[in-house]
Order: C-alpha cells, then sequence, then structure tokens
C-alpha cells in the first residue's frame, strides 16, 4: 500500500520540495486509515490518538481511499468472473455494526396521552 499511494504521490506532485512537510510520515497516515477501517471509530477519537485535527484526519483518509481505489490493486474480481472459475470460494460475513434498538410499544404512547390528559385536567382544576 506504501508503494502504490508513493508513486501516486511523485506523479502527481508538481513541485517536491514546495509546501510544508505533512505532520504524519506516509506509515502513520496508512495506519491511521486502516485503524479508523477496522475499529469503527469516529474521526475525532482518531485523530485525538495522532495529535491532529478532525478536519485532518478526514482528508488524510478519503485522500488515501480514493488513491487506494483508484489504483485497482485491491479489487475483487466480478461477479461473472467468479460465477466461471473452478474455485470454490467460502465466505463468512460478520457484521458487528449493528445493535438492536429498544422502541416503545404501542401501549406506551397510549398511557402517555392518558398521563398528560390527566396531568392537565389536574393543573386546570387547582387553578
Amino acid at each position: 500500500m506504501v508503494l502504490i499511494v508513493q508513486e501516486h504521490i511523485r506523479q502527481r506532485r508538481k513541485h517536491a520540495k514546495r509546501g510544508k512537510p505533512p505532520k504524519l510520515q506516509l506509515e502513520d497516515q496508512l495506519l491511521m486509515m486502516l485503524m479508523y477501517l477496522r475499529e469503527y471509530r469516529t474521526f475525532f477519537h482518531t485523530a485525538v490518538t495522532y495529535g491532529i485535527s478532525e478536519g485532518q484526519c478526514c482528508r488524510i483518509i478519503r485522500k488515501l481511499e480514493s488513491i487506494l481505489i483508484n489504483s485497482k490493486t485491491f479489487h475483487l474480481p466480478g461477479r461473472k468472473a467468479l460465477l466461471k472459475s473452478d474455485l470454490q470460494w467460502e465466505v463468512l460475513v460478520i457484521d458487528v455494526g449493528e445493535s438492536p434498538v429498544d422502541r416503545p410499544k404501542k401501549k406506551a404512547k397510549v398511557l402517555f396521552r392518558e398521563k398528560e390528559k390527566t396531568y392537565t385536567e389536574n393543573t386546570n382544576s387547582n387553578q
């Protein structure tokens, strides 16, 4: 990954010695991107770990993602290529990002409205 990003930067850079040097080395930037993607951390927590701002963290990660996607080195073969091949694929997908959310039942809404009515009736009768 480092070689792909270095080659991309070398090809796209007009003036090699101009500008402020980055605060993080390229290896640290890639590690930060992998940490963000693997651990489901927010930009804020990832940025605090590396001592940079949240916006800079976001820019670095988006830039590196686009470079690696456009390099086509990490692309999987298409669906048709997978169906035509003689290889037997075994895939295990685990989604750890979802968690159940407790939602109130419809009865709870009715009970809340009844409590609200009794509260307004009590306050009106006390006046």
